[in-house]
């Protein structure tokens, strides 16, 4: 059983982080699924409270994925077109590679911003700028607890064969 949850562990993690990447993929949600497969392992080294920490931390990653990106929109003045357009920008940008994750949420907020007419081409680059800064803090920060994650569950993995 300890083979099987490692194995299910492994792989849940290693689509967590591509999950990190790629908007719409649940990527800390996965990495701490895998998490908690290795804690479930009998020769798991992981307590309960590291267990409830980070079950705590991967919620308040997961609240501030939805949270910063409207909270930059605003922050740098945008409306609900430039979310809109953001959002579609994202997922328009998976499908061209880094270049399109990096930028499709600023061309998708700008374009958002143009389209909504409210506000003038200058302040839809700033909004665009906004959007493209919430995507890397909420990219960086959904990076680090998801290798955080991954190294304990390589670590209880490594234990499991060699024990």
């Amino acid at each position: 059983m300890d083979i099987t949850l490692s194995i299910i562990a492994l792989v849940l993690g290693i689509i967590g982080l591509v999950g990190v990447f790629v908007s719409g993929l649940p990527g800390t949600l996965f990495s701490y699924a895998g998490f908690l497969c290795v804690y479930f392992n009998s020769n798991s080294t992981i307590s309960t409270l590291h267990l409830i920490i980070c079950g705590v931390l991967s919620v308040v990653v997961i609240v501030l994925d939805y949270i910063l990106p409207g909270y930059f929109g605003k922050l740098f003045g945008g409306t609900k077109y430039g979310m809109w357009g953001a959002t579609i920008g994202t997922f328009i940008g998976m499908f061209y590679g880094i270049l399109g994750i990096i930028f499709g949420p600023f061309i998708g907020a700008v374009v958002g911003e143009l389209v909504g007419g409210k506000i003038k081409f200058t302040q839809a680059l700033k909004v665009g700028f906004g959007s493209m800064l919430a995507f890397f803090a909420t990219t960086g920060i959904k990076l680090v607890m998801g290798v955080y994650l991954f190294y304990f569950i390589v670590k209880e993995l490594i234990l499991v064969i060699f024990n």
